[in-house]
């Protein structure tokens, strides 16, 4: 694939937005072109997938919530920024701590105003036996209550809402959304921070384990800092450790590597591409290692007696090696399983608990974001054969974020191969 073919799907599938912030006049030509296309057509293209890929991103202000991001690691870029998940919601239903942001695909809908903008969010805990226990919990049907530590929410706005304007962003730093929103917690940055330290009464935090870890991480003396200020009788002073406080960054030190995600059709690589086609100058992972790593996961499976399954699923992966998410939203898309063993049946996928359609699948993870989050390769380190994530058919109205549901198949006992540093 050229450069200049790549740029221009890349530019077209930027941030999974597949309904474009265009015009009105540029609807109205796409609608035409969309008529002329016959059903065989049409049944192509609502099965065709789109790979994500994680780059470094070159500016910050690209990954803020106003630019419709999508994005992996660091902290989310909520797009409702008041009526966040809160209690049990932001927990590991197993041991109880706070879940950690994963990443978010902002995929909006064509069909219903009121979901012009549309964003998914995955969070985990960050326990391999939070997650081991968590696959052997999915299996559980309506009305057993499910415990579970990966989960998704789906926020959706209409172009009209009170956060953003109804302008198409400009794709720069001057980009602003129109409400400050929620305050977050000062040390993991990711849920609402509800609780005020006791002590300089202006840190927020959304539970108590984090409000300890920053104490002990160094806020203590700040506040102590701050303390001494107020008690000046310079008023400047105070003010100015306060927002020292206020504009700090997240604490947290733990936080996943924060990337963006960008995306192309698989179709773009069904193709043949020479060596130097399949590892462009921004790749993260050089190309000898990819072959490294497919061959590893061949031999594993091989040995696993998979191979039927892993057929398909390496020689999907094969054509892009450094996918971490597959996504197809359509009434006929299936994930693509890497074993046979642990996949649901169609009764083993709930409906919305919300308004009770049927879920659909919309993406999948895949293990190589392991490899980018610096994860390491050992018996207790996170582990994850594929993660498919099935959201409201409907994709139901309300007030913030809705849960949805996410299926996971773990790789057997011996470690999933990641890809060599």
């Amino acid at each position: 694939m050229d450069s200049d073919a790549k740029g221009d799907s890349m530019e077209e599938l930027k941030g999974l937005r597949i309904t474009p912030l265009d015009d009105d006049d540029d609807d109205g030509e796409e609608e035409e072109l969309e008529d002329e296309v016959d059903e065989d057509d049409e049944e192509e293209e609502d099965e065709a997938v789109i790979l994500g890929f994680l780059e470094k991103p070159e500016n910050s202000w690209s990954l803020l919530r106003q630019q419709f991001p999508s994005k992996a690691g660091g902290i989310p870029a909520w797009l409702d920024p008041d009526n966040l998940p809160s209690k049990k919601s932001s927990r590991c239903d197993i041991c109880g701590n706070p879940l950690q942001f994963v990443l978010q695909v902002y995929a909006p809908l064509v069909e219903k105003e009121t979901t012009f903008h549309r964003t998914l969010f995955v969070f985990m805990c960050i326990s391999m036996k939070c997650l081991s226990q968590d696959q052997h919990e999915q299996w559980k049907r309506h009305p057993e209550k499910q415990s579970r530590s990966v989960k998704v929410f789906r926020c959706q706005l209409p172009r009209a809402n009170p956060f953003y304007s109804s302008e198409a962003p400009k794709g720069n730093a001057t980009d602003k959304p129109l409400t400050p929103g929620a305050p977050l917690c000062a040390w993991c940055g990711t849920w609402k921070g509800n609780e005020f330290c006791t002590d300089c009464k202006i840190a927020q935090y959304c539970s108590s384990e984090h409000k300890a870890m920053h104490s002990s991480s160094g806020h203590k003396l700040e506040c102590q800092q701050l303390s001494l200020s107020s008690n000046s009788s310079d008023p400047n002073a105070c003010n100015s450790g306060i927002q020292q406080i206020r504009k700090r960054k997240v604490a947290s030190r733990s936080l996943w590597p924060e990337f963006e995600m960008k995306n192309e059709h698989e179709s773009e690589y069904d193709t043949d591409m020479s060596e130097d086609d399949r590892c462009t100058d921004n790749s993260l992972v050089p190309s000898n290692k990819i072959d490294y790593s497919m061959k590893s996961l061949e031999k594993y499976f091989e040995e696993d007696g998979e191979k039927n399954s892993n057929a398909v699923f390496q020689r999907q992966i094969s054509k892009a090696p450094e996918q971490v998410l597959r996504y197809c939203r359509s009434a006929n898309s299936k994930p693509l399983w890497p074993m046979s063993s642990g996949r649901p049946s169609k009764a083993d996928i709930p409906r919305c608990n919300h308004c009770g359609s049927p879920l659909c699948f919309e993406f999948q993870i895949l293990p190589q974001l392991l490899y980018f989050f610096g994860v390491k390769d050992d018996n207790e380190s996170l582990d994850w054969a594929t993660i498919a994530v099935y959201t409201c058919e409907s994709s139901c109205e309300g007030v913030g974020y809705r849960e949805e549901f996410a299926w996971v198949q773990l790789a057997p006992p011996t470690n999933f191969p990641s890809l060599p540093l």
